[in-house]
């Protein structure tokens, strides 16, 4: 698909990569609707991107934002499922000096799945029914898994979320292909964005001594795939890793 025949929606698209991603998919063309729960940081986005707050956790929100998205752009051909957040923690552990058990919470454990897969999974399901209500085609969805779905310590969470969104991405390539809907995913590596920024500077240093390109990846890193998916039309039902080698 040529990026400027595309209507698409950014999910979490004011910041980080999903800035990155709106921004390039604005100076190619396509006509794109950005939405993220910080309000604030969309209004940075350049004019003529279409933009209004999204919380993904809330399926009233997906519902009225896929609606408006369409209304706004005059039709609806795509997706970038890019909200996500971290709470990362060990599921048990115990303290070497007091014996102390803590637990990871439920609220750490909601809070993920709720963005990153229950959300991700209520996006592809209204920008779908949406396409397929209106006869649009050919679409495309892009998930954003990561590595850390083949197990990470520390992230029982994020990894569930994300394993189960690149098993997803098969699951839908096949629901949607009669619809001519196309689905892939991405699963970046680190990635400089606000959110990997909030890692302590010993643990980043560690991981990029195992990363054999030997730096931090970047938003255009990232984008160079998106714009792969986006673009070739043989692609269908697979997770692209974009890590710097570091699941080699």
């Amino acid at each position: 698909m040529n990026l400027k025949d595309l209507k698409i929606i950014v999910t979490g698209g004011a910041q980080g990569m999903g800035a990155y991603f709106a921004t390039q998919l604005h100076l190619a063309g396509a006509k794109v609707a950005a939405g993220d729960v910080n309000e604030e940081a969309l209004k940075a986005l350049p004019a003529g991107i279409h933009r209004r707050k999204l919380d993904v956790s809330k399926e009233e929100d997906c519902v009225s934002f896929v609606a408006w998205a369409h209304e706004q752009m005059g039709g609806l051909n795509g997706l970038i499922n890019n909200a996500g957040i971290l709470r990362d923690g060990l599921l048990v552990k115990k303290d070497r000096t007091t014996g102390a058990i803590t637990k990871l919470s439920m609220d750490q454990w909601n809070a993920v799945i709720g963005v990153n897969l229950t959300g991700a999974t209520m996006m592809v399901r209204e920008t779908v029914a949406k396409m397929v209500e209106k006869e649009l085609k050919p679409g495309v969805i892009v998930n954003m898994s990561s590595v850390a779905r083949h197990g990470n310590r520390g992230q029982s969470n994020y990894v569930s979320a994300k394993a189960a969104l690149a098993s997803n991405t098969v699951t839908w390539a096949r629901e949607f292909a009669n619809y001519g809907i196309r689905v892939g995913a991405i699963a970046p590596g680190m990635i400089e964005t606000p959110m990997t920024q909030g890692m302590n500077q010993k643990a980043r240093d560690t991981l990029v001594a195992n990363i054999p390109v030997g730096r931090i990846g970047l938003p255009e890193d990232i984008w160079v795939a998106v714009k792969f998916i986006l673009e070739c039309d043989y692609f269908n039902g697979r997770t692209v890793d974009v890590d710097g080698g570091l699941t080699m």
